[in-house]
């Protein structure tokens, strides 16, 4: 993996340990998914519907604990600059999976859940410390690094833990506790500064609630278009967390073998696409055109997802779902141009909220319409039939890949709106 030029070899170093706090981050969290759930149920004592809710309200908390703090990380980055807030981070994260991995009770654990959604905030003081030390040209290519990072992290992270945690479950979140404090010792030695203080700006609680912080993106009209972009992005992704599992076992009967595969193809793919092909596809055709081209990837492969009669079908369109991993690292890139070197933590923690607020409202959009379509018949293979809801009849039939054809539609919006809001520089 080749990293973009950078000032210096210093520099290089410091971005290496940047990305490697990416996936120590995504693989820290990844390494408690498969235990979590089940450390939930031990604590309601076997009973699943109620832990399953209780897992639930965790996850909004660890989404709400994000769109609070993520500005908050991103005006303390501006004001004290990027290392103390990567490194406080790391750090925090290290200490609460300690706390979790002790938690005598389902409240601790629920307490714990929303520290590490404070702590991860730390992607936004990444992202920014991205921006301060890569030029403007070269941005998207490193923002792709980044999502290879995590799709790294994403992609071990959930096979150590089921390892890990096969006869103790709190035995994984030791482990996420040693790499996040490792980490933080390294960090302390290699880690420069990438903000000067002439750069710095004042911290202002202002700019560090979510509102405030939301304010900058309507500062510029083509980094306001940038920002819906980004946001019917994130809402779209939502439905794979949501309710992808479901889907597949419920469409295709897959067990839990054929899920960690399909899982373990998409992390893959993300990393090629994200790690080695964003750079030359930026540098080829520019960020504006890359930004394009990943939407309707996406779009695309989510169609595919939702019409999908057979899973060798939906697998042939997770190679097509992984170009939709170029627009991310592009409109991030597009944003960062459209701001000075001080305001850099601010946007990363303003897109971090746009990121929460869609954590927000996602899951229960995505999994509401997924509910409400295969209820119009017990059976995935039933003819086109016509069903009601209060006065309206809908020949509809069963649509399990409703939630999936939704999440087209909202990329087909937003490839709409990332054209008209770059068509002026073209860039």
């Amino acid at each position: 993996m080749r990293f973009p030029q950078l000032q210096a070899g210093p520099r290089r170093a410091a971005v290496f340990f940047i990305l490697v706090t990416v996936m120590l981050d995504v693989l820290s969290f990844g390494i408690i998914i498969p235990v979590l759930p089940k450390l939930v149920e031990q604590f309601m004592s076997g009973d699943t519907a109620r832990a399953a809710e209780i897992y639930g309200l965790m996850g909004m908390a660890w989404a709400l604990m994000q769109l609070v703090c993520s500005p908050i990380q991103g005006a303390l980055s501006d004001r004290f600059g990027r290392r103390p807030v990567v490194l406080l981070s790391n750090a925090g994260l290290g200490l609460d999976y300690i706390l979790m991995a002790l938690a005598p009770d389902v409240t601790w654990l629920f307490l714990g859940r929303m520290i590490s959604g404070m702590a991860s905030s730390s992607f936004s003081t990444a992202g920014a410390y991205i921006a301060d030390v890569t030029p403007p040209e070269k941005r998207a290519a490193s923002f792709g690094l980044i999502g290879a990072a995590f799709g790294l992290g994403f992609v071990l992270g959930p096979a150590v833990g089921g390892l890990l945690g096969a006869d103790d479950p709190r035995l994984p979140f030791w482990g996420a506790a040693a790499t996040s404090l490792v980490n933080a010792c390294y960090g302390f030695f290699v880690l420069p500064e990438s903000l000067p203080r002439e750069k710095r700006m004042g911290f202002s609680w202002k700019r560090a609630n979510p509102v405030g912080s939301l304010v900058l993106l309507r500062s510029h009209h083509e980094l306001f278009g940038l920002a819906a972009v980004a946001f019917l992005g994130y809402l779209a992704h939502a439905v794979l967390p949501s309710v992808a599992v479901l889907y597949v076992g419920y469409r295709y009967g897959w067990g839990s073998t054929a899920v960690g595969f399909m899982l373990a193809a998409a992390g893959v793919s993300a990393m090629i696409v994200q790690g080695l092909l964003m750079k030359p596809i930026t540098a080829r055709v520019g960020e504006r055109k890359t930004l394009l081209i990943g939407l309707a990837s996406g779009t695309i492969g989510f169609a595919a997802y939702a019409f999908a009669a057979e899973g060798w079908i939906y697998c042939a369109g997770i190679p097509v779902m992984a170009f939709w991993g170029l627009a991310g690292p592009a409109v991030q890139g597009l944003m960062t141009r459209r701001v000075g070197p001080s305001e850099q933590g601010q946007l990363q923690g303003a897109i971090a909220g746009l990121s929460g607020i869609a954590g927000l409202i996602g899951p229960g959009l995505f999994s509401q319409t997924f509910a409400f379509f295969i209820g119009a018949s017990s059976s995935p293979d039933v003819p086109r039939s016509s069903f009601h809801m209060s006065n309206f009849t809908l020949w509809l039939g069963p649509l399990p890949g409703a939630p999936f054809l939704l999440a087209s539609l909202l990329l087909l919006l937003a490839m709409g709106l990332a054209w008209r809001a770059t068509r002026a520089r073209g860039t």
